[in-house]
């Protein structure tokens, strides 16, 4: 089984260069998370045309827009208006969702996820999905431009300290045996606030 699944956004690269990055990291599989698989101001990135450019490169095109998407159109999956990430990710789609991710890697193929924005730490692909396929045994790798690729736990680590002071992660360690995963979850969910879609106002 190919354990490793890369993330990547669009925004910051010209078709040419995004192919280049698949290339390099010989991916053969790019799933769109993207709710909405088109783009108002990068049409070259709209599902049809996207696909028919991938294919030329012998990399499949998949949108898992049901299983991945961050605008999810179930009340039930919403808090406060705003899609709640730890409950859609329990839900059937996204299960099924990490299920044909490990059936693409049971047959060797090398995933990445894919959506517009260009830092992963401000895309659901990385605070709901990647987190989940790590927590599913995968490694993640974050593709950006510029610079090389990075882990989930480098993410990780840069959420804390974006969130955290020195003197609150002192603190927290001295209370909780457990701070440093309590630390990381709290990130999480301070991120997955602010960038979670307000689909249904209350």
């Amino acid at each position: 089984m190919n354990k490793l699944v890369y993330t990547i956004g669009y925004s910051g690269y010209k078709p040419v260069e995004f192919i280049y990055e698949l290339r390099q990291h010989k991916i053969n599989v790019l799933i769109d998370v993207r709710s909405v698989p088109y783009s108002k101001y990068h049409s070259e990135y709209n599902k049809e045309t996207l696909q028919a450019m991938l294919e030329t490169q012998n990399i499949k095109y998949r949108n898992y827009s049901r299983e991945y998407g961050a605008r999810q159109t179930e009340r039930k999956f919403y808090t406060d208006g705003k899609l709640d990430f730890e409950k859609f990710a329990s839900s059937d789609a996204f299960l099924d969702g990490i299920k044909k991710v490990k059936s693409a890697s049971n047959l060797g193929f090398t995933v990445a996820l894919m959506c517009a924005e260009k830092e992963p730490e401000k895309c659901h692909r990385a605070i709901l999905v990647a987190r989940e396929l790590r927590d599913n045994s995968f490694e993640i790798r974050h593709i950006v431009p510029g610079q090389s690729d990075f882990s989930q736990e480098a993410l990780e680590q840069k959420l804390v300290q974006n969130y955290f002071t020195g003197i609150e992660q002192v603190s927290l360690f001295s209370q909780n045996e457990n701070s440093e995963e309590e630390l990381i979850r709290e990130a999480y969910r301070k991120r997955a606030f602010e960038i979670a879609y307000g689909g249904f106002k209350q």
